[in-house]
């Protein structure tokens, strides 16, 4: 019998978040099983958990896991989308203040498959920071999609108007490449 193969999810606070569905209904067809891990931002301001958690079968996690909660099986890729200024910056530097960025930084050091789908205004992606984070995060073997091929910024305050274009199968198809 053929094992799922586990994609753990992860979901920033950024505008992408509200259309999640559409990346765990591409990673469903393309034969994963989707397990979601959540930034506080995304939880308050972006998903609606209950709806995410009747579409994957598992609970959505923000926090650690509660005696008698669910336990995700081992990760066999990751996808972070949409990967915020914030994450990728804190991720790069080694913080992690939250679940989901102590998830990553597990995750990097178990050498798990790692995709990242940003979404930053041009403001943002023109800071020094972010470009040595972007460099870390690459360095460490970590497939960050930005720029060239992959999500390109916009201008500040219009993220509104390209959600109906963010590649959420880029992410997907990089990952792909590194399963057997």
């Amino acid at each position: 019998m053929t094992r799922t193969r586990v994609l753990y999810v992860v979901i920033c606070g950024a505008g992408p978040a509200k259309r999640i569905a559409d990346c765990i209904k591409l990673a469903h067809a393309a034969g994963w099983e989707a397990h979601c891990i959540a930034t506080p931002s995304a939880i308050e301001y972006f998903l609606d958990v209950p709806a995410l958690e009747s579409l994957t079968g598992h609970q959505v996690r923000s926090t650690y896991r509660a005696p008698g909660d669910e336990s995700f099986p081992p990760a066999d890729a990751v996808a972070v989308a949409p990967a915020t200024y914030n994450t990728i910056n804190k991720w790069a530097a080694g913080i992690t203040d939250t679940y989901a960025l102590n998830m990553l930084a597990e995750l990097t050091g178990l050498g798990v498959p790692i995709a990242v789908l940003p979404f930053v205004n041009t403001a943002l992606a023109a800071n020094r920071v972010f470009e040595r984070s972007i460099t870390e995060l690459r360095e460490a073997g970590i497939q960050v999609l930005f720029g060239e091929g992959g999500f390109t910024p916009h201008p500040p305050r219009t993220g509104e108007t390209i959600l109906d274009r963010y590649p959420w199968p880029l992410a997907l198809e990089a990952l792909a490449q590194d399963q057997p």
